[in-house]
């Protein structure tokens, strides 16, 4: 289970909502611990979900994303028919309402010369949790790349779908013809097209924001390193875009960003890239958090890193893929080699560092040390924030550790 937990009232009671690896979506009471419902919320064999569910008036809408990059390796595979989806279910008692994929054709047997694969279309799993447009009644979600080809237009896109019927009412397609499959990484390329793709989803949740005087914008990283800034009032035509990393399959913008209205804080990966920028040279120093202005796309600021203290240590890198929290004036990010950093937003100076990697003495006596940060980001709730460490899926470092930290009063730095 790698989802965040949605807790909302329903029916009387407070209900806490997750998925697991196998599509699940469960509903619990969050007072006793008691399953309500669940539901197989995406029949296909490598379905699993690993975006928390949207709860909206009575609804939850969950995404989905395949695993088919994976068996794709297996030449015994009959590769590939997932395509990436939202499915709306009922709050209540879990029945499904609607499915909408990002990829709006079916799959089917692939044609000679169409594809290396046995079927075609299929990809554009939904890793993020969807976003909702309370004006236009619809929600926005990012999409992975194309397990095959042809690549859909839905595969590394910002899709929106309609609230009601989960119709695609749009795609923003930013890298096309993104093709990758582990049988790619295989001398023998099975089920891998003779071009393969970079790997560059949009693996966090679009971030809706208005602006003022009828301006909104829509804000999606990439692990292209590129954060765009799309208009949702304009079928999401291109604002403005600008690049904080080189990107990469593990590289660029991976699992979200913050705002606080005026900028964006976006944290960069590039713990590995298939190539460098520049034929010969050494790839680019991995990390940093980069300021953007909201409404022109301008790079405010962008601080890098310091060198990691675990260097040699498997795992340890400088890379900065956890999501970014934002509050009082800090922007708060978590690296790879352990460290939690709290960034001033008014000129990205550190103000604060913190080594997770140490062994700790925990309040249920269970030894622990923490390890790399990914994935989710700090929790802040009144004056505590609350953080994971030991995420080793993308070889990091392991840990076990939950680290509960006070804030304690700091000179605002949010009058720029």
């Amino acid at each position: 289970m790698r989802t965040a937990i949605t807790v909302e009232p329903v029916a009387g009671k407070f209900l806490a909502y997750f998925g697991d690896g196998e599509a699940n979506l469960y509903a619990v009471d969050a007072e006793d611990g008691t399953l309500v419902w669940k539901v197989k919320a995406d029949p296909h064999r490598t379905a699993r979900i690993t975006g928390a569910p949207q709860f909206y008036r009575g609804r939850l809408y969950v995404p989905v994303v395949g695993n088919e990059e994976l068996s794709g390796g297996d030449p015994n595979y009959p590769c590939c028919t997932f395509r990436g989806n939202v499915t709306a279910v009922d709050a209540t008692n879990g029945k499904i309402i609607w499915k909408g994929y990002a990829i709006v054709e079916e799959p089917h047997e692939a044609k000679p010369g169409e594809s290396h694969a046995k079927f075609t279309p299929a990809g554009g799993g939904i890793w993020d949790t969807p976003t909702i447009d309370t004006k236009l009644n619809r929600l926005y979600v990012g999409t992975g790349d194309a397990y095959v080809d042809p690549a859909g237009d839905g595969t590394d896109a910002i899709v929106a779908f309609d609230l009601e019927t989960g119709k695609r009412l749009w795609a923003q397609q930013k890298t096309p013809n993104d093709v990758f499959n582990f049988g790619c990484l295989d001398p023998r390329h099975i089920n891998c097209p003779d071009k393969i793709g970079p790997d560059v989803d949009f693996g966090s949740s679009p971030i809706l924001v208005d602006m003022g005087h009828g301006h909104r914008v829509l804000l999606c990283g990439q692990k292209t390193g590129v954060m765009y800034g799309l208009d949702p009032d304009d079928g999401g035509k291109e604002m403005w875009q600008v690049r904080i990393g080189q990107g990469s399959g593990l590289g660029g913008i991976e699992w979200g960003s913050a705002t606080d209205g005026k900028r964006v804080y976006a944290a960069n990966s590039d713990i590995s890239t298939l190539t460098p920028a520049v034929p010969g040279t050494p790839p680019p120093q991995p990390g940093g958090l980069a300021a953007i202005d909201i409404r022109t796309g301008k790079l405010v600021w962008k601080t890098m890193p310091p060198k990691p203290a675990c260097e040699g240590k498997p795992g340890c890198s400088a890379g900065q893929l956890a999501a970014v929290t934002a509050v009082s004036g800090l922007a708060f990010s978590g690296s790879m080699d352990g460290h939690l950093r709290a960034y001033s937003v008014k000129d990205g100076k550190i103000v604060w560092d913190f080594d997770t990697l140490p062994d700790f003495e925990t309040v249920n006596h269970v030894k622990a040390h923490g390890g790399s940060m990914s994935g989710s980001g700090p929790v802040v709730f009144g004056n505590m924030m609350f953080v994971t460490s030991g995420f080793d899926v993308t070889a990091g470092i392991p840990g076990n550790v939950v680290l509960a930290f006070e804030l304690t009063p700091v000179q605002a730095a949010s009058s720029y």
